[in-house]
């Protein structure tokens, strides 16, 4: 007996919308029964591309003939909670965006709505699905410290929003992942160049009393560059998102930094240390990152599994919150300096 396929519809269908529509509407078990925009031009384009039905109101899906069984929201910032509460409360599943919500209270109304109505929350924390993450996810443990760069040029959208909540909370979502101790003191800067939020940012978040990371984003970048570094005690790991590259470094049991020390003494060459650490105490290992998957189609996949089966999805709305309360720590500290024309910003 062939199960009925899930009904799915996408509320914004902007750039990043129209993409959860193509790949929705090229799934397997599922129907994407709608699109809904408030320009109703942009609906009915998409409405056609995908083969599907256009509302302007996205209210008319929650008691209509064609309720879904889970919605992607993919509507401006400010407007998740407005947009995705009211189907969750009805028993609707939601995909909400990153950031998940314009506000604290905001993410916790949408945890509670989905708690009392039973649905699946999902916060669209993309790179989570990256195979890259997905490839050193097991590799990771107790790091000591992370570095980050996530630098992109200028792209005109997300604007109601600056570079932390638009590029870094990215990195702050994976980082927070790799930790299981709390974020126990955060020191930033920022600044504005091309609008009138931060639109370049540094980051040092400290884990417990040992543990640091330190993140850099700036969407005004002539080049995209997506990287991340992970030191911890065995090994150093480097990827390379955009490049989907790795490698892993990893101490031999026989590491002795003493023999490392008394041959860089000894000899002037580099060469002689570089072959002793790679030819006795270090080995390098290429990190296989090859998916059949774009992250966006695996994101929504794994969004669909856990309605289906209920279980508790990869990305939560603990998860979504609690990377914008790191965020909002952040842009706290940006602009108390900027309040106080702190010299250093």
């Amino acid at each position: 007996m062939v199960a009925d396929p899930l009904k799915v519809a996408v509320i914004g269908v902007g750039h990043l919308g129209s993409q959860h529509a193509r790949v929705y509407s090229g799934m397997d078990g599922v129907e994407l029964v709608a699109v809904a925009d408030v320009v109703p031009e942009k609906a009915r384009e998409i409405a056609r591309e995908y083969e599907t039905q256009a509302i302007s109101d996205f209210r008319e899906l929650i008691d209509g003939d064609l309720r879904p069984d889970a919605v992607s929201v993919v509507v401006p910032t400010r407007a998740h909670a407005d947009v995705g509460i009211p189907f969750l409360e009805a028993g609707i599943s939601a995909l909400v965006e990153k950031p998940m919500a314009d506000s604290l209270e905001e993410a916790d109304a949408l945890i509670e709505a989905a708690r009392k109505g039973k649905a699946t929350l999902q916060v669209g924390h993309i790179e989570r699905f990256n195979p890259a993450i997905r490839a050193i996810r097991k590799t990771v443990r107790d790091p000591r410290f992370i570095e980050s760069d996530r630098i992109a040029p200028f792209q005109f959208r997300s604007t109601d929003i600056g570079v932390v909540l638009d590029l870094m909370i990215h990195d702050i979502d994976i980082i927070l992942s790799f930790f299981d101790e709390p974020v126990t003191h955060v020191d930033a800067l920022g600044a504005c160049i091309l609008s009138d939020r931060e639109d370049i940012a540094t980051v040092r978040l400290v884990f417990g009393d040992r543990s640091v990371a330190h993140c850099k984003a700036s969407r005004i970048a002539l080049k995209t560059v997506r990287k991340i570094r992970i030191f911890q005690d065995d090994c150093y790991i480097s990827l390379d998102y955009g490049a989907q590259q790795g490698l892993i470094y990893r101490k031999k049991p026989e590491f002795s930094i003493e023999q490392i020390a008394r041959v860089a003494e000894e000899s002037s060459k580099p060469e002689d240390v570089i072959g002793l650490l790679f030819g006795k105490f270090l080995t390098l290992e290429e990190v296989s990152m090859k998916s059949p998957e774009e992250p966006l189609q695996a994101e929504l996949e794994a969004f669909l599994q856990a309605v289906r089966d209920g279980s508790e999805p990869e990305v939560t709305g603990r998860d979504g919150r609690q990377a914008m309360e790191v965020a909002g720590k952040i842009l706290d500290q940006i602009r108390r300096r900027w309040d106080r024309k702190d010299p250093t910003v």
